[in-house]
C-alpha cells in the first residue's frame, strides 16, 4: 500500500492535471484510497493552503501556493536570471519560441521561455512540463549526450506515448528512435519534424557541464511552414552557441551546480 506522502503527491498531481477541479471520488480512486481517507487528506491539504474546495461543496482545486514554491525555488537558484537574457536574444534572432529545460533526476523539465514569434500563429505551450523523451527535440538533445544503451534504457523506463497523442512521425519503438539520437549526436543539436505534434518542428542543443554530461537543453520550436529543416540547420550554430553561453555562466546558479555535482 502506498504511503501517505505518495497518496498526497498523487492527489496534487491529479489536481495539477485538472485545473477545472476534481471530485472527491475521482481523487480517491486515483490515489487508491477510501473516500473517507481521501477527504481527510484533502482537509489537511486545504488547511495547509495547497487545496481549496469550490463553492457549494464542489470540486477540489489547487491554490497557487504550490506554483509559488516552484517559482520561488527557480528564482533563488539563479537559473532564470542567468538564462533569460540569452533566451530573449535567441528568440529575437529566431523569431520563434525558445525554451530552457533543466535535468532533474530522470526528468527534463521546462523552466523558462522567450517568445520571438510576432505573427498571428504562435506556438506557446504550458511551462513546467516534464519532457517526453521519445518524441521531443529536447529529449533527443539530452539523450544524445549519453551512451546509446543508457539513452535507450532511460526511454524504456519512461515509455512511449500513445501514437495519436503526438505527431505522425513520432517513434513507437527503440529501433525507430536510434536514428534520431545518432543524427543529434553528429550535428551537435537535434531536429524534429511533426514528431511531437502535427505541423510543428523543433530543434534543441544540450547545455553541457564540465564533465560532458547535460545540465539542461535549449530548444526552438515553431510551425513547420516557418521553421523548416533548412531554417533549423541555419539556426543550429546560434542555438548551440546559446547553450554554450548558458553552460559557461552555469556556475552562478545553485540549480546547475547541483546537477553538475
Amino acid at each position: 500500500m502506498s504511503s501517505a506522502v505518495e497518496r498526497s503527491l498523487t492527489v496534487l498531481e491529479q489536481l495539477a492535471a485538472h485545473p477545472e477541479g476534481c471530485t472527491l471520488s475521482f481523487l480517491a480512486g486515483a490515489a487508491n484510497m477510501p473516500v473517507s481517507a481521501a477527504h481527510r487528506l484533502l482537509v489537511d491539504l486545504s488547511r495547509c493552503g495547497y487545496v481549496r474546495q469550490g463553492h457549494g461543496q464542489g470540486k477540489y482545486e489547487l491554490t497557487i501556493k504550490l506554483v509559488s514554491l516552484g517559482l520561488s525555488y527557480l528564482s533563488r537558484s539563479g537559473v532564470v536570471d542567468i538564462a533569460q537574457p540569452l533566451l530573449d536574444r535567441l528568440a529575437a534572432e529566431c523569431g520563434e519560441l525558445v525554451r530552457l529545460a533543466v535535468v532533474d533526476g530522470d526528468d527534463l523539465t521546462f523552466v523558462a521561455k522567450a517568445q520571438g514569434a510576432t505573427g498571428a500563429l504562435r506556438y506557446d505551450p504550458d511551462m513546467g512540463l516534464s519532457v517526453p523523451l521519445s518524441c521531443s527535440a529536447a529529449g533527443y538533445a539530452w539523450l544524445s549526450t549519453m551512451s546509446e544503451d543508457s539513452a535507450l534504457a532511460r526511454v524504456a523506463r519512461q515509455g512511449f506515448g500513445a501514437p495519436g497523442s503526438y505527431g505522425p512521425n513520432a517513434p513507437t519503438s527503440l529501433a525507430a528512435l536510434v536514428p534520431h539520437l545518432r543524427s543529434a549526436r553528429e550535428r551537435g543539436f537535434s531536429m524534429i519534424t511533426e514528431v511531437f505534434a502535427p505541423g510543428m518542428t523543433a530543434m534543441s542543443a544540450p547545455i553541457l557541464g564540465p564533465d560532458g554530461s547535460a545540465l539542461g537543453v535549449v530548444t526552438v520550436a515553431g510551425p513547420l511552414f516557418r521553421l523548416t529543416e533548412p531554417r533549423m540547420i541555419e539556426l543550429g550554430p546560434r542555438v548551440v552557441g546559446t547553450a554554450a553561453e548558458i553552460a559557461a555562466a552555469s556556475g552562478a546558479s545553485r540549480l546547475f551546480r547541483s546537477r553538475a555535482a
